[in-house]
């Protein structure tokens, strides 16, 4: 099989794990790689044994080898960066958020569909094995039953410090909403997307934890952790919310909610989620990846463990390694771009993947959940 060329726009933190997981493909070669400028794209495409490098992404668009790009930029970029690779006419991945408001992720829907270019973003959390099981349970075997609420969170101590930085704390680069959009979009899609159900009405707490935070006056990385002296930062003050606690409702009639905290002690990566059915309840921990939750009333609980054999066909072909060997985050993107490239060669029947509707969807939430948190009131999803 010749392999299918990829190029990455944006070599952060998350740029470096597209990489990864299309190595692990086997037939995905990643063969460019675009930065902001020549000299730091020569030093990442070396570091990461990439054979092109381009100090602009507009000469990566134009290198007729490449047939996929994925957007790792930051979200600022995202919907410009977008328009550009649809316009040249490449499939494209895109990192989240689609885009910095609905309007702008609409008109990407849109652009998508006319131009014909096979669409993903990278929701990677669905592909994982017991997710896969969960949505099994919910969906086609009706184990479940008819879910009569949900709960849970996502939870996360990156920013638990007010010297804590990241260019995510800008509302010019990173939107109007920082832990709804950026890691509540996660658990809403994801419930979502296991339940079967759609959120229309939301409540919105939107609290900022640290007013003021101080920002060195250097660049820091994201995740990189950098101890930096007090001469080195500067008081600036933050509007976008450390904490939110969102009511929800379904079109189903089901209601719930979800608390996002990214000053959260402890918690690292920490998307929770729990489903209550009315044949049994369902939960599942990120940082526990391997352990499915199953609730009962009249027989003992259970815990699932991620093992092929005891899973659902359909769920199965996303655990690769026998039970007792753990699959966790690099495995969800990896699954997820088994089936974007599966279907661009033509092995895969398509429909098992994130697409930009679906980005756009999660976006129309968090621009809900903005109008509640200030106007305090019950607010319709505009999808």
């Amino acid at each position: 099989m010749s392999k299918i060329k990829a190029g990455i726009i944006g070599t952060g933190f998350i740029g470096p794990a597209h990489i990864e997981a299309l190595r692990r493909l086997g037939f995905v070669e990643v063969a460019a790689v675009s930065e902001r400028d020549q000299g730091l794209a020569d030093r990442k495409a070396a570091e990461l044994s990439i054979p092109k490098a381009y100090g602009d992404y507009k000469q990566l668009l134009a290198d007729p080898e490449i047939q996929v790009v994925h957007n790792c930029t930051p979200n600022h970029l995202h919907f410009g960066v977008n328009c550009d690779i649809i316009a040249a006419g490449k499939h494209v991945i895109s990192e989240k958020p689609l885009a910095m408001n609905s309007a702008e992720s609409r008109e990407l829907v849109n652009r998508v569909e006319k131009a014909g270019v096979i669409n993903a973003i990278n929701f990677n959390y669905r592909y994982m094995p017991l997710v896969q099981q969960a949505r099994a349970m919910c969906q086609n075997h009706d184990d479940v039953g008819r879910v009569l609420a949900v709960q849970g969170s996502y939870l996360q101590d990156w920013l638990f410090k007010e010297t804590d930085w990241n260019w995510r704390l800008v509302p010019e680069l990173s939107g109007d909403s920082r832990a709804v959009a950026d890691v509540g979009s996660h658990w809403c899609d994801l419930i979502q997307y296991v339940t079967g159900l759609k959120i229309t009405r939301v409540m919105a707490d939107l609290v900022t934890l640290h007013p003021t935070r101080k920002r060195p006056k250097v660049e820091v990385e994201t995740y990189a952790g950098k101890v930096l002296k007090p001469e080195e930062m500067e008081d600036v003050a933050i509007g976008t919310e450390d904490y939110a606690s969102i009511l929800l409702e379904f079109d189903s009639g089901a209601h719930g909610v979800m608390t996002v905290n990214q000053c959260a002690a402890g918690r690292k990566n920490r998307l929770f989620y729990e489903i209550n059915g009315s044949k049994c309840g369902l939960s599942w921990d990120q940082e526990k990846p391997n352990e499915l939750w199953i609730g009962h009333r009249d027989r003992p609980n259970e815990v699932l463990m991620k093992d092929p054999s005891l899973l659902y066909p359909e769920a199965r072909e996303y655990a690769h390694y026998p039970g007792g060997h753990n699959e966790a985050y690099p495995d969800g993107p990896k699954n997820l771009f088994r089936n974007v490239y599966g279907f661009i060669a033509g092995n895969r029947k398509g429909g098992d993947f994130a697409t930009f509707l679906d980005g756009h969807n999660e976006i129309a939430i968090c621009d809900a959940v903005l109008r509640s948190g200030r106007a305090k009131q019950w607010v319709d999803v505009a999808y």
